[in-house]
């Protein structure tokens, strides 16, 4: 049971799953809200959730031990997960879920593109054919004919 919760395709399903439910959620949520605000609404109620999660698994860290490196990149993403929540939710304002999701999670395919150029992870021929799919279907999914 254990190696199963450590596993990383438990959680990569289960964010997956999370995902989805963000998109429908929000989708209603937002209705007759300005976008950006329920962007900070979410905001508010994730660091309250993160923080009750850390306090109740006793997983908190001193920031002194943390490196200057880490720091950096950390709120470089945390600047680019905020950028990417405004314009999700703004996407999900004026789109249906059904289209703006597919297209948000061309991600995976700029994730393989980034991790390629500036991570050095190399893929194989099939996985790069994956990806190439995922585009594709991506862009299918959220064609409106």
């Amino acid at each position: 049971m254990n190696q199963f919760l450590g596993s990383w395709q438990l959680w990569a399903c289960l964010s997956a799953a999370f995902a989805a439910l963000t998109a429908i959620f929000a989708k209603i949520g937002i209705e007759n809200v300005n976008s950006d605000f329920a962007t900070f609404i979410r905001t508010v109620v994730i660091l309250g959730a993160l923080a009750a999660f850390l306090a109740a698994t006793s997983q908190w860290q001193r920031f002194d031990s943390i490196s200057g490196r880490s720091y950096l990149f950390l709120v470089l993403s945390g600047l680019a997960t905020g950028a990417s929540w405004v314009c999700y939710f703004r996407a999900l304002k004026f789109g249906n879920a059904s289209q703006v999701a597919p297209i948000d999670k061309l991600s995976v395919v700029l994730v393989a593109i980034f991790g390629a150029l500036l991570l050095g992870e190399r893929l194989a021929f099939r996985n790069w054919l994956g990806v190439g799919l995922i585009g594709i279907g991506a862009m299918l999914v959220a064609y409106k004919a």
